[in-house]
């Protein structure tokens, strides 16, 4: 049994992390996911150290499906796949993501009604984004039953999205829409966070989040406003200033609250709508900025391995912006080489000619010799071992990353 961390937090950096450079251990720790459900009923969410149902979301099964596509294969898939069907279609005891609140309403209208349930609509799109993850795993496996189930509902973040204001909003029982909506507006239908922040949690589809936007350029418009609208905060229904607040405005980098876990993957979204060298710039300013080695080298809270995770990830010039699938984004390497020793003996070096604290773009890319143009990097090419080698450059390479198959994935793009 392994108890102490709550995967709201840690399923988008800290597990991807430790698949890379614990896989052994890390399947220990997601076969024993099952042991719990068998023991006490459900998967776990948030154990310090009996479950507590903290928090939202329903992510075992994101460390389950991650683990499967990257070859960690410690579990029975059925039994992984029987236990998050329980999760999904039934509410436990024990807090809101013990077993899924607002999952009737879920199940019957497509979303989590606001304000039936606080924080409806960052539930409903952890909902359809552990739904992608049930579903990708049942894919895997070819498990149909699993496969229409899940893949049913993975699309629901799309029940949620309010084309006229360009936003992930709350919406009542009767389909309405929440009213005095202000995007910089805490707490409600969000979790400690707002609308700026939510927008974006839309890990396994972003190709479908893009066509909700409005195409490439009105997605990377809207990316680049999160860091140039002012990072004014109405504190909403928490009825005051919490930390994370703080530290967004601590930060001074807009609307992006790196502080917490919300927003954390957007700075790697410019590279599904031909612009990645924006997210080699953004991924290397929040680097320096909110990241430092002294007793105030963090810009919120450690949140369990997560807020660190994502500077090693990101410091290698990767990060996991779909947990589940076996690919991890690139952005812009920190160390001018790094090398990755990897359990099987092998090792993965990643170096980074002429980088420096200016020259952040890639220019260009080898993989073990040979041209490398994808905005991403898979699991497999990382532990077989072997090169990447960047040209780093002060300016970007606005050619480069730009076909189709260069985009990372997104479920709509491959059904």
């Amino acid at each position: 049994m392994f108890t102490d961390t709550g995967f709201w937090d840690t399923f988008r950096a800290q597990f991807p992390l430790n698949a890379l450079l614990h896989p052994t251990m890390h399947g220990r720790y997601v076969s024993a996911l099952l042991d719990a459900q068998e023991q006490c009923g459900w998967l776990p969410s948030w154990s310090f150290p009996n479950e507590q149902g903290s928090m939202i979301g329903n992510h075992a099964i994101s460390l389950l499906a991650d683990a499967w596509a990257k070859d960690i294969r410690t579990f029975d898939p059925v039994k992984a796949l029987d236990a998050y069907a329980h999760e999904a279609n039934h509410k436990g005891p024990w807090g809101p993501a013990n077993g899924r609140d607002g999952y009737k309403e879920y199940n019957e209208m497509g979303y989590v009604p606001y304000p039936k349930y606080r924080e409806a609509t960052a539930k409903t799109l952890e909902y359809a984004y552990d739904d992608f993850c049930g579903y990708y795993l049942a894919k895997a496996v070819g498990n149909k039953k699993y496969m229409d189930l899940f893949g049913a509902k993975m699309f629901n973040y799309r029940n949620v999205y309010e084309p006229v204001r360009g936003f992930m909003l709350g919406k009542d029982a009767e389909g309405n829409w929440i009213k005095n909506f202000d995007p910089t507006e805490w707490g409600g239908p969000y979790t400690e966070g707002n609308a700026w922040h939510w927008v974006w949690s839309v890990f396994h589809d972003m190709a479908g989040l893009k066509q909700l936007l409005g195409g490439d350029q009105r997605f990377t418009a809207k990316l680049d406003s999160v860091f140039s609208v002012p990072n004014t905060v109405k504190v909403g229904t928490y009825g005051g200033l919490i930390h994370e607040m703080t530290e967004m405005v601590m930060a001074d980098m807009g609307q992006y609250a790196h502080g917490n876990q919300p927003i954390q993957h957007m700075v790697y979204l410019y590279n599904y709508a031909n612009e990645p060298w924006k997210s080699q710039y953004h991924a290397r300013e929040v680097m320096k900025r909110l990241y430092s080695a002294s007793e105030n080298g963090y810009p919120g809270d450690e949140d369990q391995g997560q807020t660190s995770s994502w500077f090693v990830l990101s410091a290698l010039g990767l990060y996991s912006v779909t947990p589940g699938t076996n690919e991890y984004v690139i952005g812009s390497p920190l160390f001018k080489k790094a090398t990755i020793t990897l359990e099987n003996g092998k090792q993965f070096i990643i170096e980074a000619q002429q980088n420096s604290e200016k020259n952040v773009y890639i220019s260009n890319a080898l993989l073990n010799g040979k041209p490398y143009t994808k905005n991403f990097i898979t699991y497999q090419d990382l532990v077989k071992g072997g090169r990447l080698s960047f040209i780093m450059s002060g300016t970007p390479n606005k050619k480069r990353g730009l076909a189709k198959s260069d985009q990372p994935f997104s479920v709509s793009g491959g059904l």
